[in-house]
């Protein structure tokens, strides 16, 4: 990937067709990748070291191809080895205090970048976040830990801006929002808290695992943190430590690995995933649903569908059942025995894939943050386009589940998050072709 010279846009992989003839029983091994969001996280993160920084297991995405460009931009040797899955960077003397305007507007984690530029130099402005946007999401609770650690935040056309007149301050702040606690604030108020003198308080923070890695990084290069009932305690450091950090196996990946297989009556065998690293919420609803989770060694998982399949009741959010989840659950919901309800609990809503699925003869209907899937119902081939990246997910595993030949225009979203899930899937016995379109 390339940045123009008009407009230093990237230059993203061609849009490309999946053709997918459906009906194939999955089975065999997937090595799942490094996980997407953690990654991206942690690469936030190693903005603040004042020494090199190698992420190993960096995930060959297009997120991570734009993070090179951003990073390059505002003053860091940043450079993604896709062959060697590292993510190496460096601050050199010309740290800028912007987020790309263009670039910045590609990737969901840009108010994180913007707090790791602020953290370091003071100021910094950076356009509104872009990503998945399935649905309405504000990026409210990070400007309000800006503003509680000292910065006066302003908004404009397309972006924002802030900057500390009196430099960073220890501060407390809730990160909660009425659907829970939010990921993307509390990993913002860890960067800020970080640089600054003194203690700051992160109430009500996420627990989910990539704020859980971001913890960890930070701890193991000088900064302390230390959760209690309050929440969680951060003293910064004016020091932070390079090195290098490892990226965890990806749980969304493997959650559509699984459901894929499931779907089709198959079974899989994970490489380079702890069984824990699921989350306890997505085993068990896994488990709920007929699937036997079984761990073969350290890191390898087996999963196996005992049986028909079961409808489930489940809840994003609660027992960390990841939200992400959500659109790959539905599709291979479809082919339980029974009805099943997902319901949303960390945004407003999600259904992006609900109509796409129809197209496959599925059966689904969406109120507010609640999907009802009907079970038992026979998938037929269809043509769709999704724009999201679970969204796309979920028509794969339709395709994979239904008879005859599908024609999915999912090719950009699917790279934005998955590294090689259609060889992967190729692998696993899948008649699945991609075309590349001009």
């Amino acid at each position: 990937m390339v940045l123009s010279s008009a407009g230093q846009m990237p230059e993203v992989p061609a849009e490309a067709i999946l053709k997918i003839t459906g009906g194939r029983t999955l089975h065999g091994r997937y090595r799942v990748q490094g996980s997407k969001n953690a990654a991206l996280h942690l690469v936030a993160a190693a903005l603040l070291a004042d020494a090199p920084v190698t992420v190993r297991r960096a995930p060959d995405i297009v997120d991570f191809f734009v993070y090179e460009r951003l990073l390059q931009y505002a003053g860091w040797d940043a450079a993604m080895d896709a062959s060697r899955s590292t993510f190496t960077l460096e601050p050199t003397g010309q740290i800028h205090h912007e987020v790309h305007p263009v670039l910045g507007g590609l990737v969901r984690t840009t108010p994180v970048l913007a707090a790791a530029l602020l953290a370091r130099t003071g100021k910094v402005t950076w356009p509104r976040a872009g990503g998945d946007a399935f649905c309405e999401r504000p990026t409210d609770r990070h400007e309000a830990v800006m503003r509680a650690a000292g910065a006066v935040v302003e908004s404009y056309g397309s972006g924002f801006t802030a900057t500390c007149p009196s430099g960073l301050r220890p501060f407390r702040i809730d990160v909660a929002t009425r659907f829970g606690a939010s990921r993307g604030a509390t990993v913002t108020a860890l960067l800020l808290a970080a640089r600054v003198p003194g203690s700051s308080l992160i109430i009500n923070p996420s627990n989910e695992p990539e704020v859980r890695e971001t913890v960890s990084f930070l701890s193991q290069r000088g900064v302390l943190v230390d959760q209690d009932e309050e929440g969680l305690h951060v003293s910064g450091s004016d020091w932070i430590a390079g090195g290098e950090v490892e990226v965890p196996g990806d749980h969304d990946e493997a959650a559509t690995v699984i459901c894929a297989a499931a779907a089709t009556g198959g079974d899989v065998h994970l490489e380079g995933l702890a069984l824990h690293e699921l989350t306890e919420g997505l085993t068990q609803v896994l488990t709920r649903a007929g699937i036997s989770l079984s761990a073969v060694g350290a890191q390898c998982v087996d999963a196996k569908s005992e049986g028909p399949l079961n409808g489930v009741d489940a809840v994003t959010g609660e027992g960390l059942l990841p939200s992400n989840a959500g659109p790959p659950l539905a599709a291979l919901l479809t082919q339980a025995s029974s009805d099943s309800v997902i319901t949303e609990g960390v945004y407003p809503s999600r259904d992006t894939h609900v109509a796409p699925l129809s197209r496959f003869g599925a059966h689904l209907s969406s109120v507010g943050p609640v999907i009802h899937v009907r079970g038992g119902t026979q998938l037929r081939a269809a043509d769709a386009e999704v724009g999201d990246i679970r969204a796309a997910a979920a028509v794969v595993i339709a395709a994979l589940a239904a008879q005859g030949t599908s024609l999915l225009r999912v090719g950009h979203p699917l790279w934005r998050g998955y590294q090689h899930l259609t060889s992967g899937l190729q692998a696993l016995g899948a008649d699945l072709v991609v075309d590349q379109e001009p």
